[in-house]
C-alpha cells in the first residue's frame, strides 16, 4: 500500500496530461484559425500517407444526467435531435476534407472513436449514416483501430452489428460501480444483467477488444463495493479495463456534480486504497497496469503497445496509434494537429449554428512553441514509458535550478531516479506520475493559487 504520508504530501491539483500545455494554459489570445489550419496541413502532408489520421467524434446527448460526469453533454429524451446533429458533424467533416484535399491526398483513417455523451443514444440508422458520410471522403488504413462507447442500458445488438460492419472492433461499456448506494448517488442505475448481455452480444458479433469503464473515488464507495464490482467484471473477462480516478470538479460549469456532498467522497488515502484493492484483484486475474487508469490482458493491443514501446496518449487517452493528426468533430471536441490544438464550440446550439453558416467551429486553441513541443515529448514519455531523457543543454540554467530540488525531493521519497539528463519513475512512484510531470510543466504557477482549475492528482 502507498504510505498515507506520501498521499497527503502529493495530493495536489494537477493536469491529467492528455495534452501539453493543458487546456487552461493555452495561449488563446495568440491563436488564429489560419495558424491552426496551416499546422494541420503541414502535419497531414507529412504523415497521412504513412500513418493516417485519427478522428474523434463527440456525440453529446444523454437521456439522463449522471452526477459524476465531467464531460460536455446535453440531456434530452427528444431523439429528434439526432438527424440535425449528424448533419452538422458531416458538414464539419466536409469542411476539413475540402481543406485537406488541397494537398492532393485523400484522408486515410487509422483511428476512429465515437465518444460522448452517449453514442448509443443515436439510432443505428443514424450511426450508419454518419459512417457513410465519413467514408464517402476518406479511406481506411490497412490495420485501423475503431472503437466506440456504449451505455449498457440502451446499447442494442443492432448498434453493435452496425458499427462492426464498418470495421469497429473495440467497444467500451460504462459500468462505474455495481453498488446500489453508489449508483443512487451518481444517478447511474444499471444492473449487472445489462452489462452481461451487451458484453456477450459484442463477443458473439466478433469484437476483439471489449472494455469496461470503472471509476474509483465515487461517493459512498467502500472497499467492499470495489471488490464486488471487480469480481463481477472479471466474471465477464473484458479484454481491457479503464479504472478511472473520479475527478471532482464541481466548479466547472455543466458538469452536473451536484448530486452529493463533498463529505460523501472518500478521503485521498481511502481513495488510494480503493484503487490498490482493484489493481491487486485485476493483477491477480492476469491484467497488467497500462500507464495510469488502464489495464489490459496480454493479448490486447493496448498491452502489446506498452510492451513494445509504441503506446501513445492523446485527448482520447491511451491509444495504440501513433498518428500526428487527431481531428475532433462535434460540439466541444478537441483537435491535435501536431504543433497546434483547437477546440470546437462547446454549446450544442451554437455549434449547430456555426455549421449551418458553413464556418469551422474551432473557437479557441493553442499553437505550440518549440519549447512546448520538447516538454510535451518528455511528458508523453513519462506517461507512457515512465522515463525520459534529454540533451545536457536542453534546459536553461534557471529552469534546471528550479527543477533539481523538486526532483531531488521526489528521489528522496523513493518516487524517481534522476540524473542531469534523465528521469525514471520507480514502481513506488507510479501513483504520482502526474506530480512528476508537473515538475517539467513550464505553465504551472510556482506558488499555490486559490483558483481551482484541475482535479487532485491522487
Amino acid at each position: 500500500m502507498t504510505p498515507v504520508s506520501l498521499i497527503q504530501k502529493y495530493n495536489v491539483a494537477g493536469p491529467r496530461y492528455t495534452s501539453y500545455p493543458a487546456v487552461p494554459h493555452w495561449n488563446t489570445d495568440a491563436f488564429t484559425r489560419d495558424a491552426f489550419a496551416q499546422r494541420l496541413l503541414t502535419a497531414f502532408t507529412e504523415t497521412n500517407a504513412s500513418a493516417g489520421i485519427s478522428l474523434y467524434i463527440h456525440l453529446p446527448y444523454c437521456e439522463s444526467l449522471c452526477t459524476f460526469c465531467g464531460c460536455h453533454k446535453r440531456i434530452t429524451k427528444n431523439h429528434g435531435v439526432e438527424q440535425p446533429y449528424i448533419n452538422a458533424v458531416l458538414a464539419e467533416w466536409n469542411l476539413y476534407c475540402n481543406l485537406l484535399e488541397q494537398t492532393g491526398q485523400r484522408p486515410r483513417i487509422a483511428e476512429l472513436h465515437l465518444g460522448g455523451g452517449t453514442p448509443s443514444f443515436f439510432a443505428p440508422s443514424e450511426l450508419n449514416r454518419l459512417m457513410e458520410g465519413l467514408f464517402r471522403r476518406a479511406d481506411s488504413t490497412q490495420s485501423p483501430d475503431y472503437g466506440w462507447e456504449g451505455h449498457p442500458n440502451n446499447t442494442t445488438a443492432e448498434h453493435l452489428q452496425t458499427l462492426y460492419d464498418w470495421g469497429f472492433r473495440r467497444v467500451s461499456f460504462g459500468v462505474q460501480d455495481y453498488d446500489p448506494v453508489v449508483q443512487q448517488a451518481i444517478h447511474r442505475h444499471q444492473p449487472f444483467a445489462h452489462v452481461e448481455q451487451v458484453t456477450r452480444w459484442a463477443r458473439t458479433i466478433g469484437y476483439t477488444s471489449i472494455s469496461h469503464d470503472l471509476v474509483f473515488g465515487l461517493p459512498f464507495q467502500q472497499i467492499s463495493s470495489i471488490e464486488n464490482t471487480i469480481r463481477q467484471t472479471l466474471s465477464l473477462q473484458p479484454d481491457r479495463l479503464s479504472f478511472y480516478s473520479y475527478a471532482h470538479v464541481p466548479w466547472v460549469k455543466g458538469t452536473g456534480q451536484r448530486g452529493f456532498r463533498d463529505e460523501d467522497l472518500p478521503s485521498a488515502d481511502q481513495k488510494r486504497k480503493l484503487y490498490e484493492t482493484g489493481r491487486d484483484l485485476l493483477g491477480a486475474a492476469g491484467y497488467s497496469e497500462i500507464g495510469i487508469d488502464h489495464f489490459a490482458r496480454p493479448h490486447d493491443g493496448l498491452f502489446r503497445a506498452m510492451d513494445n514501446g509504441t503506446l501513445h496518449r492523446n485527448f482520447m487517452g491511451y491509444t495504440t496509434q501513433q498518428t500526428r493528426v487527431l481531428l475532433g468533430l462535434g460540439a466541444s471536441a478537441i483537435s491535435d494537429v501536431g504543433m497546434a490544438f483547437g477546440q470546437n464550440e462547446k454549446n450544442v446550439d451554437a455549434y449547430l449554428g456555426l455549421m449551418a453558416a458553413g464556418e469551422l467551429p474551432v473557437v479557441k486553441g493553442h499553437v505550440l512553441s518549440r519549447q512546448d513541443g520538447r516538454v510535451r515529448g518528455h511528458i508523453l514519455n513519462l506517461m507512457c514509458r515512465f522515463q525520459t531523457s534529454w540533451m545536457a543543454d536542453e534546459w536553461a540554467p534557471d529552469e534546471w535550478e528550479a527543477m533539481r530540488p523538486r526532483l531531488q525531493e521526489m528521489a528522496e521519497d523513493g518516487l524517481i531516479e534522476f540524473t542531469e539528463t534523465s528521469v525514471r519513475i520507480c514502481e513506488e512512484g507510479r501513483p504520482f506520475i502526474r506530480n512528476v510531470c508537473m515538475v517539467l510543466d513550464r505553465y504551472l504557477p510556482t506558488t499555490p493559487t486559490s483558483v481551482r482549475v484541475f482535479s487532485s492528482t491522487v
